[in-house]
């Protein structure tokens, strides 16, 4: 085995782990749910029925991702911070009868390469959470975010930019409608609302 798992942990048998991850305290890992490389699940988090998780994927303590949900490369999801998939949730149905798995269909959140997800914020699906994007904490996401886009609060609303440094970016002084990374000095062009990397 070349990955970690506590035995406090569950991890269903159908469950794949990808090479030096994780698994700590009192996590649950679903039936068919899979996990790539290098990640981390940390305590008491929850990865649901067929899940994907991509390379290098860290789920802080107590995140909640509920099926379908998928996770690309790089993504970080804060300290219980929850992946919903019920668009209308009830626990009975009109004549008060307790839904089943099959009474509703999983509708989930797609989280692309880098996005980070702040601690206690919610995503609520259908979403899609654009590439390299910051979710700040404890903001409740109800439409798709763009990649590289800040957004916050309740619900949230995009507030800028950030790059790969995950650093808020500003606005370049010789170039209109460029962004500047203030840590690495990368820039990015923005036309049309879209914010797209500049080729190194």
């Amino acid at each position: 085995m070349n990955y970690r798992v506590q035995p406090t942990a569950q991890v269903d048998d159908s469950a794949t782990i990808g090479a030096g991850s994780s698994v700590w305290e009192l996590a649950q890992i679903r039936e068919g749910a899979t996990l790539g490389e290098g990640c981390v699940v940390g305590r008491g988090a929850y990865v649901g029925t067929g899940v994907r998780v991509g390379n290098n994927v860290k789920l802080q303590n107590y995140a909640l991702v509920y099926e379908p949900a998928e996770l690309g490369d790089g993504v970080f999801v804060g300290p219980a911070v929850v992946l919903t998939n019920d668009h209308n949730p009830r626990s009975v149905d009109p004549e008060g009868n307790q839904k089943r798995g099959g009474d509703w269909e999983a509708v989930g959140v797609k989280v692309a390469e880098g996005a980070s997800l702040g601690a206690r914020s919610v995503c609520v699906a259908p979403v899609r959470v654009g590439r390299w994007a910051m979710v700040a904490a404890g903001a409740v996401v109800t439409r798709d975010v763009p990649d590289f886009a800040l957004v916050v609060g309740v619900p949230a609303r995009q507030v800028g930019w950030v790059g790969r440094a995950g650093e808020r970016l500003v606005a370049a002084a010789d170039e209109p409608g460029v962004w500047e990374c203030p840590r690495s000095g990368a820039r990015y062009d923005e036309k049309d609302g879209v914010l797209t990397e500049r080729a190194a």
